[in-house]
Protein backbone atom coordinates (compact mmCIF):
# COMPACT_ATOMS: atom_id res chain seq x y z
CA UNK A 1 0.00 0.00 0.00
CA UNK A 2 2.99 2.31 0.35
CA UNK A 3 3.48 1.83 -3.40
CA UNK A 4 -0.20 2.41 -4.30
CA UNK A 5 -1.67 4.67 -1.57
CA UNK A 6 -4.65 5.65 -3.74
CA UNK A 7 -5.87 2.08 -4.26
CA UNK A 8 -9.23 1.98 -2.44
CA UNK A 9 -9.78 -1.77 -2.94
CA UNK A 10 -6.35 -2.46 -1.45
CA UNK A 11 -7.13 -0.46 1.70
CA UNK A 12 -10.49 -2.21 1.96
CA UNK A 13 -8.91 -5.67 1.81
CA UNK A 14 -6.16 -4.65 4.25
CA UNK A 15 -8.88 -3.56 6.67
CA UNK A 16 -10.48 -6.99 6.38
CA UNK A 17 -7.14 -8.66 7.16
CA UNK A 18 -6.63 -6.46 10.22
CA UNK A 19 -10.16 -7.21 11.44
CA UNK A 20 -9.58 -10.97 11.18
CA UNK A 21 -6.52 -10.79 13.46
CA UNK A 22 -8.23 -8.46 15.94
CA UNK A 23 -6.38 -5.24 15.04
CA UNK A 24 -9.49 -3.09 15.34
CA UNK A 25 -7.85 0.35 15.24
CA UNK A 26 -5.69 -0.60 12.26
CA UNK A 27 -8.73 -1.98 10.42
CA UNK A 28 -10.70 1.22 11.00
CA UNK A 29 -7.75 3.30 9.82
CA UNK A 30 -7.41 1.22 6.65
CA UNK A 31 -11.12 1.66 5.88
CA UNK A 32 -10.78 5.40 6.50
CA UNK A 33 -8.06 5.46 3.85
CA UNK A 34 -10.25 3.47 1.46
CA UNK A 35 -12.93 6.16 1.73
CA UNK A 36 -10.37 8.93 1.21
CA UNK A 37 -9.02 7.11 -1.86
CA UNK A 38 -12.51 6.81 -3.38
CA UNK A 39 -15.15 8.99 -1.65
CA UNK A 40 -17.91 7.25 -3.62
CA UNK A 41 -17.09 4.22 -1.45
CA UNK A 42 -18.48 1.50 -3.74
CA UNK A 43 -17.10 -1.22 -1.44
CA UNK A 44 -18.83 0.10 1.68
CA UNK A 45 -15.63 0.69 3.67
CA UNK A 46 -17.28 3.46 5.68
CA UNK A 47 -20.05 1.12 6.77
CA UNK A 48 -17.54 -1.54 7.86
CA UNK A 49 -15.59 1.10 9.79
CA UNK A 50 -18.70 2.41 11.54
CA UNK A 51 -19.85 -1.06 12.53
CA UNK A 52 -16.41 -1.91 13.85
CA UNK A 53 -16.26 1.21 16.00
CA UNK A 54 -19.73 0.54 17.38
CA UNK A 55 -20.76 4.16 17.00
CA UNK A 56 -22.11 4.45 13.45
CA UNK A 57 -21.85 7.91 11.96
CA UNK A 58 -23.30 7.14 8.52
CA UNK A 59 -26.96 8.11 8.04
CA UNK A 60 -27.17 6.45 4.66
CA UNK A 61 -25.38 3.95 2.48
CA UNK A 62 -23.09 5.24 -0.28
CA UNK A 63 -25.12 5.10 -3.50
CA UNK A 64 -22.13 3.61 -5.34
CA UNK A 65 -22.00 0.76 -2.80
CA UNK A 66 -25.71 -0.03 -3.19
CA UNK A 67 -25.45 0.15 -6.97
CA UNK A 68 -22.44 -2.19 -7.16
CA UNK A 69 -23.98 -4.57 -4.61
CA UNK A 70 -27.18 -5.03 -6.57
CA UNK A 71 -25.56 -5.01 -10.00
CA UNK A 72 -23.58 -8.04 -8.83
CA UNK A 73 -26.57 -9.57 -7.05
CA UNK A 74 -29.15 -9.14 -9.84
CA UNK A 75 -28.74 -12.49 -11.68
CA UNK A 76 -29.28 -14.52 -8.49
CA UNK A 77 -31.38 -12.05 -6.50
CA UNK A 78 -34.74 -13.80 -6.61
CA UNK A 79 -33.26 -17.26 -6.15
CA UNK A 80 -31.43 -16.11 -3.02
CA UNK A 81 -34.05 -13.82 -1.51
CA UNK A 82 -37.17 -15.86 -2.13
CA UNK A 83 -35.78 -19.37 -2.37
CA UNK A 84 -33.29 -19.24 0.51
CA UNK A 85 -34.43 -16.41 2.80
CA UNK A 86 -38.22 -16.91 2.52
CA UNK A 87 -38.80 -13.28 1.55
CA UNK A 88 -42.50 -12.35 1.50
CA UNK A 89 -42.46 -8.56 1.40
CA UNK A 90 -44.52 -7.93 -1.79
CA UNK A 91 -47.30 -10.33 -0.80
CA UNK A 92 -47.54 -8.87 2.70
CA UNK A 93 -47.51 -5.28 1.44
CA UNK A 94 -50.32 -5.90 -1.03
CA UNK A 95 -52.39 -7.57 1.70
CA UNK A 96 -51.77 -4.62 4.03
CA UNK A 97 -52.95 -2.20 1.32
CA UNK A 98 -56.12 -4.17 0.67
CA UNK A 99 -56.84 -4.09 4.41
CA UNK A 100 -56.82 -0.28 4.13
CA UNK A 101 -59.47 -0.30 1.38
CA UNK A 102 -57.06 -0.05 -1.53
CA UNK A 103 -58.59 -1.46 -4.69
CA UNK A 104 -56.87 -0.02 -7.76
CA UNK A 105 -54.38 2.71 -8.71
CA UNK A 106 -54.41 4.83 -11.82
CA UNK A 107 -50.66 5.53 -11.59
CA UNK A 108 -48.38 3.56 -9.27
CA UNK A 109 -44.65 3.83 -8.54
CA UNK A 110 -42.49 0.96 -7.34
CA UNK A 111 -39.57 2.65 -5.53
CA UNK A 112 -36.47 0.48 -5.57
CA UNK A 113 -38.25 -1.95 -7.87
CA UNK A 114 -35.33 -4.38 -8.07
CA UNK A 115 -36.08 -7.33 -10.34
CA UNK A 116 -39.82 -6.63 -10.29
CA UNK A 117 -41.10 -8.91 -7.53
CA UNK A 118 -43.47 -6.20 -6.32
CA UNK A 119 -44.39 -5.19 -9.84
CA UNK A 120 -45.53 -8.67 -10.80
CA UNK A 121 -48.09 -8.68 -8.00
CA UNK A 122 -49.12 -5.07 -8.44
CA UNK A 123 -49.60 -5.08 -12.22
CA UNK A 124 -53.23 -6.33 -12.13
CA UNK A 125 -54.13 -3.57 -9.66
CA UNK A 126 -52.97 -0.46 -11.54
CA UNK A 127 -53.45 1.20 -14.91
CA UNK A 128 -49.86 2.48 -15.19
CA UNK A 129 -46.87 1.17 -13.27
CA UNK A 130 -43.46 2.85 -13.11
CA UNK A 131 -40.30 1.59 -11.41
CA UNK A 132 -37.17 3.34 -10.11
CA UNK A 133 -33.97 1.61 -9.08
CA UNK A 134 -30.31 2.57 -8.68
CA UNK A 135 -29.03 -0.68 -10.22
CA UNK A 136 -28.85 -1.14 -13.97
CA UNK A 137 -28.59 -4.88 -13.45
CA UNK A 138 -31.82 -4.96 -11.45
CA UNK A 139 -33.61 -2.78 -14.00
CA UNK A 140 -32.59 -5.17 -16.80
CA UNK A 141 -34.14 -8.09 -14.87
CA UNK A 142 -37.31 -6.05 -14.23
CA UNK A 143 -37.61 -4.99 -17.87
CA UNK A 144 -37.43 -8.60 -19.01
CA UNK A 145 -40.65 -9.33 -17.09
CA UNK A 146 -42.62 -6.83 -19.13
CA UNK A 147 -44.82 -5.64 -16.26
CA UNK A 148 -43.68 -1.99 -16.05
CA UNK A 149 -44.82 0.85 -18.28
CA UNK A 150 -41.71 2.86 -17.42
CA UNK A 151 -38.39 2.08 -15.74
CA UNK A 152 -35.77 4.65 -14.72
CA UNK A 153 -32.35 4.50 -13.10
CA UNK A 154 -32.67 6.74 -10.04
CA UNK A 155 -30.99 7.22 -6.67
CA UNK A 156 -34.16 7.37 -4.58
CA UNK A 157 -32.33 9.02 -1.71
CA UNK A 158 -31.56 12.09 -3.86
CA UNK A 159 -34.64 12.77 -5.95
CA UNK A 160 -35.84 16.28 -6.78
CA UNK A 161 -39.37 17.31 -5.85
CA UNK A 162 -42.09 16.76 -8.44
CA UNK A 163 -45.73 17.77 -8.80
CA UNK A 164 -48.26 15.24 -7.43
CA UNK A 165 -48.76 12.49 -9.98
CA UNK A 166 -49.05 9.11 -8.24
CA UNK A 167 -51.92 7.65 -6.28
CA UNK A 168 -49.80 4.76 -5.00
CA UNK A 169 -46.11 4.60 -4.04
CA UNK A 170 -44.58 1.39 -2.71
CA UNK A 171 -41.13 0.62 -1.35
CA UNK A 172 -40.72 -3.07 -0.56
CA UNK A 173 -37.56 -3.79 1.45
CA UNK A 174 -35.94 -0.58 0.19
CA UNK A 175 -35.70 1.87 3.10
CA UNK A 176 -33.37 -0.54 4.91
CA UNK A 177 -30.66 0.70 2.51
CA UNK A 178 -31.33 4.41 3.03
CA UNK A 179 -30.86 5.04 6.75
CA UNK A 180 -32.32 8.49 7.46
CA UNK A 181 -35.76 8.64 5.85
CA UNK A 182 -36.67 12.33 6.16
CA UNK A 183 -35.89 13.17 2.56
CA UNK A 184 -37.55 10.19 0.89
CA UNK A 185 -40.71 10.42 3.03
CA UNK A 186 -40.94 14.12 2.19
CA UNK A 187 -40.50 13.33 -1.51
CA UNK A 188 -43.29 10.75 -1.37
CA UNK A 189 -45.60 13.25 0.35
CA UNK A 190 -45.05 15.72 -2.49
CA UNK A 191 -45.34 13.12 -5.27
CA UNK A 192 -48.67 11.64 -4.12
CA UNK A 193 -52.03 12.98 -5.19
CA UNK A 194 -54.47 13.79 -2.36
CA UNK A 195 -55.78 10.57 -0.90
CA UNK A 196 -52.95 8.56 -2.46
CA UNK A 197 -51.40 5.60 -0.66
CA UNK A 198 -47.84 5.14 0.56
CA UNK A 199 -46.81 1.63 1.57
CA UNK A 200 -43.38 0.39 2.62
CA UNK A 201 -41.51 -2.00 4.87
CA UNK A 202 -38.81 -1.43 7.47
CA UNK A 203 -36.73 -3.69 9.66
CA UNK A 204 -37.72 -2.96 13.24
CA UNK A 205 -35.20 -1.60 15.74
CA UNK A 206 -35.16 0.32 19.01
CA UNK A 207 -33.04 3.30 17.91
CA UNK A 208 -34.53 5.76 15.38
CA UNK A 209 -31.90 4.75 12.78
CA UNK A 210 -29.52 1.88 13.46
CA UNK A 211 -26.95 0.27 11.17
CA UNK A 212 -26.92 -3.49 11.73
CA UNK A 213 -24.15 -6.01 11.22
CA UNK A 214 -25.98 -7.09 8.07
CA UNK A 215 -25.17 -3.60 6.71
CA UNK A 216 -28.87 -2.83 6.56
CA UNK A 217 -30.59 -0.12 8.56
CA UNK A 218 -33.28 -0.75 11.15
CA UNK A 219 -35.76 1.95 12.20
CA UNK A 220 -37.94 2.41 15.24
CA UNK A 221 -41.71 2.58 15.08
CA UNK A 222 -41.81 6.00 16.76
CA UNK A 223 -39.27 7.42 14.27
CA UNK A 224 -41.35 6.30 11.28
CA UNK A 225 -44.71 7.45 12.65
CA UNK A 226 -43.20 10.79 13.60
CA UNK A 227 -41.89 11.35 10.07
CA UNK A 228 -45.23 10.43 8.52
CA UNK A 229 -47.07 12.83 10.81
CA UNK A 230 -44.64 15.66 10.01
CA UNK A 231 -45.08 15.00 6.29
CA UNK A 232 -48.86 15.30 6.61
CA UNK A 233 -49.87 11.67 6.19
CA UNK A 234 -53.03 10.32 7.79
CA UNK A 235 -54.56 6.91 8.34
CA UNK A 236 -51.22 5.39 9.28
CA UNK A 237 -51.42 1.63 9.87
CA UNK A 238 -48.59 -0.52 11.21
CA UNK A 239 -48.45 -4.30 11.08
CA UNK A 240 -45.70 -6.35 12.70
CA UNK A 241 -44.42 -9.12 10.47
CA UNK A 242 -41.47 -11.28 9.45
CA UNK A 243 -40.27 -10.37 5.96
CA UNK A 244 -37.34 -12.75 5.64
CA UNK A 245 -34.77 -14.76 7.50
CA UNK A 246 -31.15 -13.81 8.07
CA UNK A 247 -28.64 -16.46 9.12
CA UNK A 248 -31.50 -18.73 10.08
CA UNK A 249 -33.25 -16.14 12.26
CA UNK A 250 -36.52 -14.31 11.59
CA UNK A 251 -36.08 -10.59 10.89
CA UNK A 252 -38.67 -8.53 12.77
CA UNK A 253 -40.21 -5.91 10.50
CA UNK A 254 -43.13 -3.53 10.05
CA UNK A 255 -45.55 -3.11 7.19
CA UNK A 256 -46.47 0.58 6.99
CA UNK A 257 -49.36 2.09 5.05
CA UNK A 258 -50.50 5.72 5.06
CA UNK A 259 -52.58 8.13 2.99
CA UNK A 260 -51.72 11.57 1.69
CA UNK A 261 -54.09 14.25 2.92
CA UNK A 262 -55.67 16.89 0.70
CA UNK A 263 -53.51 19.94 0.08
CA UNK A 264 -54.97 23.32 0.87
CA UNK A 265 -53.77 26.11 -1.40
CA UNK A 266 -53.14 29.31 0.53
CA UNK A 267 -53.25 32.37 -1.73
CA UNK A 268 -52.11 35.79 -0.57
CA UNK A 269 -52.72 39.18 -2.16
CA UNK A 270 -53.43 39.12 -5.87
CA UNK A 271 -52.38 35.51 -6.29
CA UNK A 272 -48.74 36.14 -7.13
CA UNK A 273 -47.70 34.29 -3.98
CA UNK A 274 -48.91 30.73 -3.57
CA UNK A 275 -47.91 28.21 -0.95
CA UNK A 276 -48.98 24.73 -0.02
CA UNK A 277 -49.81 24.44 3.66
Amino acid sequence: MDLVPGWAAGWFRLGEYYEVVGEVDAAAEAWDKAVVADPRDPLGAGLRRDLLRGVPVAESMPPAFVELLFDQYAPRFERSLVGKLNYRGPELLLSALKAQDFTRARHALDLGCGTGLMGELLRPHCDRLDGYDISSGMLAEAEAKGVYDGLEKRDIGEMAAILPRYDLILAADVFIYLGALERVIGWCAGALAPGGYLAFTIELGEAPVHLRESRRFAHSQSYVTGLLAEAGFAGVALTACVLRQDRGQDVAALLVTARATARVLDREGDGETEALV
